[in-house]
């Protein structure tokens, strides 16, 4: 376990000199397709601290996109896959399963919403749980057509770029892509156009309305959300829509999907985001904070669902893997023993006090939103004309506030559909003296933009 003293330092240029040398040989070596937030290169992670190979430490507020809720070196996270490393490290679970696998499936039956009877399978990335989603819901219902929301997001396969909403940079160029996929809208209560009042009613009417018409409730095999919108800009939908949207789908047999891929496991201050309005989903996909920054992605529903899919229908060769499982386990251990709910808690009075102080001396923020260690703010163009022009998108200065704020050692991460997301995702247990130190950078940030 690294053990970095807990200071923000920097003591050259962002990115240094060795970073700068790393980038130009990476230039050569990896593909223009994978892009870089920012081009420092990590020598170690622990807690709130990222530290360089320059020496410089910044707080993170990233947290490697919600995946190091418990930090990058969690003692009970390296603990555990050191040990299994030691024992061996593949077999193919399809080959000659193992323990770890099943101990991970029967910790997912019990943290996951509802009491009744669950199974699991586990997968490699985010992608690949919401992609074997769709097969056992298909499988179930014997029907194709599925339905997801705009501003979702859900991967980058051929599939999950389907279900995505946004085209740049998730599709772009990269079409043909798979059919029966169809949009409908969400209750982004910012941006409704009678305001967010009335968005749960109006949109989860109209999401529905669209559903009956131009597909055939008959023909939906499942309807996939995330309970709160990650890429799309942290949208929470407007309270009343999800149960609405889950009652439509329990009442014409549709498979009703939570992809809490970056909402789960402590990261809104519950297990899961959806159990804000009680809602039990009847398949749940995770990846990300499962396995404290081991590749490990699971389905979970409900064991007649599961079940569904033929034997050697659901799988893949690294899927579920010992030293991943073993991550996953030391990583739901320590959710526990630190009780990271709380603490997401902690951390969202703390970042929307600060905002909300902060929004009422800078008028570029629109609005504050978010549950838990799930936080942002969505920035408009200040100067805009009354009405609904006064919430104009500005990525401008969301690029400017981000880059701001990596030069002075804290890293912050921008999504949305328009670009003008500031997303704040520190690990879960970051110390409170850090959280306040970044955000002073922040509210520095603005105060110079």
């Amino acid at each position: 376990m690294s053990d970095i003293p807990q200071e923000r330092r920097v003591v050259t240029a962002i990115p240094g000199p060795k970073s700068q040398e790393l980038q130009t040989r990476r230039l050569a070596a990896v593909a223009a397709g994978v892009g870089s937030t920012l081009p420092v290169f990590t020598a170690r992670v622990d807690r709130g601290i990222i530290e360089d190979v320059d020496g410089n430490r910044l707080i993170d507020f990233g947290s490697g996109i919600a995946v190091t809720s418990v930090g990058a070196s969690a003692e009970a996270v390296v603990r555990r896959a050191s040990a299994q490393l030691q024992d061996f490290t593949h077999t193919c679970f399809m080959v000659t399963p193992y323990e770890g696998y099943v101990e991970v499936a029967e910790a997912l039956a019990e943290l996951t919403p509802g009491d009744h009877a669950k199974k699991s399978a586990l997968f490699n990335s985010g992608a690949e749980a919401v992609e074997n989603a769709v097969k056992i819901a298909r499988a179930y219902t014997k029907r194709q057509a599925v339905v997801v929301f705009d501003h979702g997001y859900h991967g980058r396969t051929n599939l999950t770029m389907a279900l995505t909403s946004k085209n740049m940079p998730y599709k772009q160029g990269f079409g043909p892509f798979a059919p029966e996929v169809y949009r409908v809208p969400v209750a982004y209560g910012y941006r409704w156009p009678t305001g967010p009042d009335n968005a749960g009613a109006e949109a989860s009417a109209q999401a529905i309305d669209q559903i009956t018409k131009q597909i055939g409730a008959e023909n939906v095999a499942a309807i996939i959300i995330e309970p709160v919108l990650g890429e799309g800009g942290f949208i929470e939908p407007a309270k009343g829509f999800l149960p609405a949207i889950r009652e439509f789908a329990s009442a014409h047999g549709i498979v009703f999907v939570a992809d809490e891929i970056q909402s789960g496991f402590c990261r809104t201050g519950q297990w899961f985001a959806c159990e804000d309005e009680g809602i039990v989903p009847d398949l749940i996909t995770t990846a990300k904070g499962i396995a404290g920054g081991l590749p490990l992605a699971a389905v979970t529903g409900r064991a007649e669902i599961m079940d569904a899919a033929h034997a050697g229908g659901l799988g893949g060769t690294y899927g579920g893997n010992p030293v991943a499982c073993a991550g996953a386990l030391g990583a739901i251990e320590t959710m526990k023993e630190l009780d990271l709910n709380a603490r997401a808690k902690e951390i969202e009075r703390t970042m929307k006090a600060r905002l909300t102080t902060m929004a009422e001396k800078f008028p570029v923020i629109g609005d504050i939103r978010g549950r838990g260690g799930m936080i942002a703010i969505e920035l408009v163009k200040a100067d805009a004309p009354e009405g609904a022009a006064a919430k104009e998108p500005n990525p401008e200065a969301t690029a400017a506030l981000a880059k701001a704020c990596h030069a002075e050692g804290l890293l912050v991460l921008t999504c949305g559909t328009y670009g003008n997301v500031l997303r704040f995702l520190p690990p879960l247990v970051i110390g409170q003296d850090l959280l306040n130190e970044g955000l002073d950078i922040l509210e520095n940030a603005f105060a110079a933009l």
